[in-house]
């Protein structure tokens, strides 16, 4: 027994010819006798009644009929579905990062996914740092997270999309506004706002800085970088 089968007996029980559904598959009223043939076999009943003006389903026919027509609507309906989530015309897309992030790095793509995929679910869950993240991808169904690329992690692929490099944010009127770059020795006397310690980014700086042999004073600390900019444009750090 196949969905073939299946789709040709409803066929031929809502036409009433077994000729009228070969007309309408393009293949022979012996293909369509065969499928009902292979479901008699399968059943061990007769399914369908000749008549003067075609066929009828019998009583265990008409079982089947009923059974395999709510079956096959469904089925055909989970198809489509699926289909859709190949095609990428609906389903869900789940994703975990910050919220600095979707404002400074993820609004263009946001806007052209869904331009282009309109019937998608795009949610986001909001973490404070890329281990946070981590955690929610490994203990949810998220599909996916927007981090800062770390350390390796077990269970997670890290994959690369876009490299940023390091810039200092200074005040408009401070001496270092001018330069199109500075250097580690730049930074001595300087006191830098500082990102959380169990950021990636505060971390990774922490290596740079020390690996330069630089310690760096810090009066100040905040949660995100959007703040930070917000402190260093008010002239309270660097």
């Amino acid at each position: 027994m196949t969905l073939d089968d299946l789709r040709v007996f409803v066929a031929v029980c809502r036409a009433g010819s077994l000729s009228a559904v070969a007309r309408e598959l393009g293949c022979t009223q012996s293909a369509v006798s065969q499928h009902v043939k292979r479901l008699e076999r399968e059943t061990r009943v007769s399914l369908l009644e000749r008549q003067p003006r075609g066929v009828v389903p019998t009583a265990a026919g008409r079982i089947l009929w009923d059974a395999a027509s709510d079956g096959l609507a469904g089925l055909d309906l989970a198809l489509r579905r699926l289909g859709d989530l190949v095609d990428g015309e609906s389903g869900a897309v789940r994703v975990t990062t910050g919220g600095t992030t979707v404002r400074h790095f993820m609004a263009d793509a946001i806007v052209d996914f869904r331009r282009r995929h309109p019937r998608v679910s795009l949610e986001f869950q909001t973490e404070t740092s890329s281990r946070r993240c981590f955690d929610a991808l490994l203990s949810s169904n998220l599909d996916l997270a927007w981090i800062t690329i770390g350390e390796p992690v077990r269970g997670i692929e890290q994959r690369p999309a876009v490299e940023l490099p390091w810039v200092l944010a200074v005040r408009e009127d401070d001496p270092l506004a001018g330069r199109e770059s500075v250097t580690v020795a730049d930074l001595a006397d300087l006191r830098l706002v500082r990102l959380p310690s169990n950021s990636t980014s505060g971390e990774q700086l922490d290596v740079a800085l020390t690996g330069s042999g630089l310690r760096a004073g810090s009066g100040t600390s905040v949660a995100d970088w959007d703040t930070a900019l917000l402190l260093a444009e008010l002239g309270l750090g660097h």
